[in-house]
């Protein structure tokens, strides 16, 4: 299966490094470049990547913003953001716009690889740095409504961790159904819809 991959930077250098770095990896295409968020949302729609990665700071529209709107447009596309910085509200902007990354430009070659990869199969990357913030931005868990079981948090550990339900029923030594009746659960305690909230919000209250 050959990635198809949309690159959003305002430097020009910067996008030319990277793209070195796709070219050279047989599973990942570069499709389409951008400088911007408005030309991010076109170039989206005309070539239909698997995943943009996305720079924050951009000027006119910035990368937060450009990744809710794609994900409102075209919710099957994953982002991962791609920048400098790791501040908090930069951290949780780009989660809750919809990233299911959030890594540093410092990150390796072979790490950007991992979390391109791993976003196609819907799993979370964070650098260190941001899995940083997450937890040091709430004191203690806050979560409301009923109080997750020891297995829910053993399943919920293991969705953090990046593994599949099939890894995870491995794992625990239990039934795929079983796992999906435990996510099931998790989902509605924590009043998420998706796996990637679930995870950010394991992270951020650090529930498991």
């Amino acid at each position: 299966m050959t990635i198809k991959i949309l690159l959003v930077d305002d430097h020009t250098v910067v996008r030319s490094g990277l793209s070195k770095f796709l070219m050279v990896n047989k599973d990942l295409k570069l499709v389409g470049e951008a400088s911007d968020g408005e030309e991010a949302l076109q170039k989206v729609s005309l070539y239909k990547p698997d995943i943009v990665l996305m720079d924050l700071m951009m000027p006119g529209m910035d990368g937060i913003t450009a990744t809710r709107e794609i994900k409102k447009r075209f919710p099957q596309v994953k982002v991962i953001a791609l920048t400098s910085f790791a501040e908090q509200n930069m951290v949780q902007g780009a989660l809750q716009a919809g990233a299911i990354g959030y890594l540093q430009k410092n990150v390796t070659a072979k790490e950007l690889g991992h979390a391109i990869r791993a976003a196609c199969d819907g799993k979370m990357t964070l650098s260190p740095e941001a899995t940083q913030v997450l937890a040091n931005s709430v004191a203690q868990p806050q979560i409301t409504g009923e109080q997750l079981t020891d297995r829910e948090r053993d399943v919920l550990k293991c969705m953090v961790d990046g593994l599949n339900n099939n890894e995870i029923a491995e794992k625990l030594v239990v039934s795929l159904g079983t796992v999906k009746f435990h996510i099931s659960n998790i989902f509605h305690k924590l009043g998420v819809d998706s796996r990637v909230e679930a995870v950010k919000l394991a992270i951020e209250q650090k529930l498991a």
